[in-house]
């Protein structure tokens, strides 16, 4: 019923009973695919042996923009390992001036890889982007990124922004910081994007979303995120489910 669209359940496997434990519990709260997101190299190893062991876990391979300059992937190296079977997104990638400092030339140009590498591979960007929509947007653009298409994941910027994403077929995923009483300018954009290009995610262990806040997130919580969208836009939990579930799917060629 459900899909959560951005997971690191390689950071869930201290968990009691482990990521077995966590994918149950996702599954006895209809959750029925997860698609599992690498940060950095050795992550990336990690989300394909979790895909390869479980059929309803995908994974997305590459390099955080907060992850230090020196680990990199060139293009050849990204493509390669994007190839896997059970790998079906590049990301998470993009940029982020909130934790970095100084010449950031480095993000983007890495962030340029990747957007090749999708291109190349016909497979979808996992976009993050952190005190710098502009330049994110402005480098989507012109690197005509919408040839992979892809999402910008655990959306939190204004309606401008949303707008461009949209124009290049992008899709956008909401996550608990959805449910946040604070998250005002947020939920007036979660209301008038069209309900065919919305995703749902918890970026778990990350983020839990009320009536979990503060908490370690799980998939199992993707629920309450759709619970809210619903609410918020009038509409039935089932077809927000519904909805979400097919845009992943249309997105990812049915994974």
């Amino acid at each position: 019923m459900f899909i959560d669209s951005h997971c690191h359940l390689n950071l869930l496997a201290e968990e009691e009973g482990g990521i077995d434990a966590v994918i149950e519990q996702a599954k006895e709260n209809l959750v029925d695919h997860i698609l599992c997101i690498a940060i950095d190299k050795a992550s990336c190893h990690e989300v394909i042996s979790i895909a390869e062991s479980y059929p309803d876990i995908t994974a997305s391979v590459g390099i955080h923009p907060n992850v230090e300059p020196e680990e990199n992937f060139t293009l050849d190296e990204l493509v390669t390992l994007a190839q896997h079977d059970k790998v079906i997104a590049i990301g998470e990638t993009g940029l982020d001036y909130f934790r970095s400092e100084g010449d950031l030339e480095w993000q983007r140009d890495r962030f340029r890889i990747h957007i090749e590498a999708g291109k190349k591979l016909k497979k979808p960007l996992i976009i993050h982007t952190r005190e710098a929509r502009d330049d994110t947007m402005d480098i989507l653009e012109q690197e005509n990124a919408e040839a992979a298409g892809g999402i910008i994941h655990c959306f939190t910027e204004n309606w401008q922004t949303a707008q461009r994403a949209l124009d290049i077929g992008f899709y956008i995923s909401l996550s608990g910081i959805v449910t946040f009483k604070n998250a005002v300018e947020l939920q007036d954009v979660a209301k008038k994007l069209p309900l065919d290009r919305i995703l749902i995610e918890t970026d778990a262990p990350y983020l839990a979303p009320v009536p979990h806040r503060g908490k370690t997130n799980k998939p199992a919580f993707v629920k309450h995120v759709a619970e809210f969208l619903a609410e918020l836009r009038g509409d039935t939990v089932e077809n927000i489910a519904e909805a979400t579930s097919a845009n992943f799917r249309r997105l990812f060629g049915n994974s």
